[in-house]
């Protein structure tokens, strides 16, 4: 036999892939809509009288994605900048003050490219990383000149997290930096010393699939030595530094209220090669201000064991109490973590307060799973929530630590997928020391939500008594349009600041006094596709053959003449629910302003296309075997969307594709082979072979040895015979999302290729789960059309 060589032995056996061609353009107007400038996004100051809007690329370079990263313990690391891998940047800030309209720009070099800013605690300055060619500066600016200059000598590290947070001075900042020791990088050896080897005897470690694992001892030595960081505080006045310990692997830092400690968890060896950095072993200890460390609250090994659905053991979100000087509380499983253990309470909160001498105390015993705690504005009073695994359900409670058994007072007990009983989320205020409790008068709290109601969301604020429980309502928004509530203004309870938006206006911010209605308009930001305002949008509501209310929103183009029917798209993304009654209830707003961002499938509204755009596909049932009717549930509500919008006139059921993305695109591979509903379908960045994702998917809580038909039977890669209608297959090269390794889309189109089937592979270079630059999104957006045009609206 003749020698082949390298790449002739690949083509033989049909493993080359299709060289990489040039990057496609869709039409001009589908560019000219995605290159047009995004709407900054706002965050308000502390103390509620001013706005600082963000400016943004909307979709940055290829080029910037193309930078060399290192996969590193689940994280991605630019080794030039000592940072996280950068996919967005951020390029201007203005900060608009609320009682004179005036602006102000801070001033920033040309071309900076900046992280997301931080208000101080009291509003009057923001701190801001930008990357330099040689590492990550530390930026302060002052609110009310605009004035802006860098901490000279300072190289902070984000790699593990957040690089600095304000103290309660404003003025000081704590911050991560690259140690001063930090030379240069161990370099891989590039002859191994040996293999890399694995063994387990007895003990159970069930994981998910992650990705960007270490994989060997040269991995190890480079996380390392990114990710390593040492603390410091840094006078923004001055740029006086003063250093903390000494440089460790810190995942998060804070100090004590009274500033007399800091809360440091840091990783430690041994590492894992089979979950992300957070999961390592490490230790949460309390450190005196010079970094010796007073008191190790919890000693963490890798936590690779943890049940499906579980949580580790031992001590886990633990935290200062607000209000208090230095005192800690924290959670500890009682179950040993095992959701599936029957016992009469799952977790115990402990506490431990300065100098940390003792032992931890225990304040009381939790039914249910802990889910968190809000901070009322009185000392030790809390709103406590936990969840029951078994019924999908929240309970939220009132209490006095000091008194927990007889203080408890539940004021929230729901399902935790109703949205139409949600009585939405505490409204906070961060006080200038930096404390962050609720906003409260008296024995009132507020609550803002998306306010869910059959015919879309209406936003609201309301006040409500933690005593009586009784409620008032503030604001509501319109039936016509969109508002929400933002803050309130300075220390008024009469003005708020809204964002308001409707089908054809673009959002926008007001000032609204709640009492006389007036408002007055703080910005005026410009539609970005003005040519799209006329498209025509509603709200669709239809059922399932088994009585499941479903809906979605219709999109028409701006010219649809009715009766006209069209090609259809179907946009969608199964989600699971225990009961018909949440899984029929509408989420969402037709009267929201439509934007055209990345590669929506909006986009097909311009080329002439109706979308349905997140139609429903509930997964109802018992959520211990839900999945066992997945393929039935999803094709009859695939069904029961076709048959309402053929009735109405607007689709051609001849001419109908169906897409999603992530677990949407294992939705379209599934229906499309198990049903003839679509004449084509794209699914992008998705999972098709449930036994590579053995431990569990989305919801699922059994293991493909405890359901192996289950898996086996919505796995579209068992079934890829089956799909005879063609499917376009879009994945990033370089994804990093749990599950959808980017082999899975390469694997399914090659089973769909050797059935014989219609399929196009098309491979993102350098793009994760999501696609960031906008080359990426161009050429994601001209294959849909094309594939779309070629299969669907031109099939004869």
């Amino acid at each position: 036999m003749k020698h082949l060589t390298a790449v002739a032995f690949l083509v033989a056996w049909g493993l080359v892939a299709q060289a990489q061609t040039p990057y496609k353009l869709p039409p001009k107007d589908v560019i000219d809509i995605l290159d047009a400038p995004p709407t900054p996004f706002v965050l308000v100051s502390p103390g509620n009288d001013a706005m600082m809007l963000v400016e943004y690329e909307a979709q940055p370079s290829i080029a910037l994605l193309a930078r060399p990263f290192l996969r590193l313990g689940g994280t991605r690391i630019d080794p030039q900048l000592h940072s996280e891998q950068r996919t967005r940047q951020f390029t201007g800030i203005v900060i608009k003050w609320i009682d004179d309209n005036k602006t102000i720009r801070i001033q920033l070099p040309a071309d900076a490219k900046i992280g997301i800013p931080q208000w101080s605690n009291n509003g009057s300055k923001i701190a801001f990383a930008r990357d330099a060619e040689n590492g990550v500066e530390l930026w302060v600016a002052d609110t009310k000149t605009g004035q802006a200059k860098v901490i000279p000598d300072v190289r902070v590290n984000d790699v593990l997290g957040s690089p600095f947070e304000w103290m309660s001075d404003n003025a000081r900042l704590l911050v991560r930096l690259v140690p001063a020791a930090a030379v240069k990088a161990p370099e891989p050896p590039q002859v191994p010393s040996g293999p890399t080897i694995e063994e387990t005897s007895g003990r159970v470690s069930r994981t998910w699939t992650y990705q960007d694992l270490l994989r060997n001892a040269s991995d190890e030595m480079l996380f390392e030595y990114y990710a390593q960081s040492e603390l410091a505080t840094v006078d923004s006045r001055t740029g006086a530094l003063r250093k903390i310990g000494k440089p460790e692997l810190i995942v998060s830092a804070g100090f004590s209220p009274d500033e007399k400690y800091l809360l440091v968890t840091r990783l430690k060896k041994p590492f894992s090669y089979r979950v992300p950095y957070y999961s390592f072993a490490r230790n949460v200890e309390v450190w005196e201000t010079q970094g010796a460390v007073v008191k190790v609250i919890a000693d963490l090994g890798v936590s690779d064991d943890v049940p499906v659905q579980g949580v580790p053991k031992g001590p886990r979100s633990v935290q200062w109490q607000p209000l208090h000087p230095a005192k800690l509380l924290w959670v500890e499983a009682l179950d040993e973590g095992d959701p599936l253990k029957k016992v009469p309470h799952r977790e115990v909160v402990m506490t431990l307060s300065a100098p940390f001498t003792g032992s931890p105390t225990e304040v009381m015993k939790v039914q249910h799973r802990f889910s968190g705690f809000d901070w009322t504005a009185k000392r030790d009073e809390v709103v406590l929530t936990e969840y029951d695994r078994d019924r999908r359900w929240r309970t939220s409670a009132f209490v006095d630590l000091t008194k927990p058994e007889a203080s408890r007072r539940v004021i929230f007990d729901l399902s935790a997928r109703d949205a139409y009983n949600d009585p939405g989320r505490p409204v906070y205020e961060t006080r200038p020391d930096g404390q962050r409790v609720m906003l409260q008068d008296g024995d009132w709290i507020y609550l803002t939500g998306s306010g869910a109601t059959p015919h879309g969301d209406r936003p609201f604020l309301d006040k409500m008594n933690l005593v009586t429980l009784k409620k008032e309502r503030l604001l509501l928004s319109g039936e016509k349009s969109l508002e929400r509530f933002t803050s309130f203004v300075k220390a008024s309870r009469t003005q708020v600041l809204v964002r308001y938006e409707s089908q054809t206006e673009v959002p926008n911010y007001f000032v609204v006094d709640l009492k006389s209605k007036s408002r007055r308009v703080l910005t005026d930001f410009k539609d970005p596709a003005p040519q799209m305002t006329g498209m025509k949008k509603e709200l669709v509501k239809y059922n399932r053959a088994d009585g499941v209310p479903l809906s979605g929103t219709l999109y028409l183009p701006p010219d649809y003449k009715p009766g006209t029917r069209l090609p259809l798209l179907i946009w969608a993304y199964p989600l699971e629910y225990s009961d018909p009654s949440t899984a029929g209830q509408v989420r969402g707003s037709p009267n929201a302003f439509t934007f055209f961002r990345g590669a929506s499938p909006l986009f097909f509204v311009t080329q002439g296309y109706a979308v349905l755009m997140d139609a429903t596909m509930p997964v109802v049932g018992d959520p211990e075997t839900m999945n066992n009717t997945f393929v039935e549930q999803i094709v009859a509500a695939a069904k029961a969307a076709i048959d309402k919008l053929d009735s109405m006139g607007v689709a051609d059921p001849k001419r109908v594709f169906v897409s999603g993305h992530s677990y949407g695109a294992f939705m379209t591979a599934n229906l499309l082979a198990h049903s003839d509903l679509f004449t084509a379908g794209i699914a992008r960045s998705g999972a098709y072979n449930r036994s590579l994702t053995p431990f569990g998917f989305q919801s699922e809580r059994r293991s493909f040895w405890e359901a192996r038909d289950v898996y086996m039977a919505v796995s579209p890669f068992m079934h890829a015979n089956k799909i005879n209608e063609p499917i376009l297959l879009i994945h990033g090269e370089a994804d990093n999302n749990s599950g959808t390794h980017t082999m899975q889309s390469e694997r399914l189109f090659q089973a769909i290729k050797g059935h014989g089937g219609t399929a196009r592979l098309v491979l993102l270079p350098h793009e994760s789960h999501g696609y960031a630059a906008r080359e990426s999104v161009l050429h994601a957006l001209a294959e849909m059309f094309e594939w779309a045009d070629k299969y669907v609206k031109n099939k004869q």
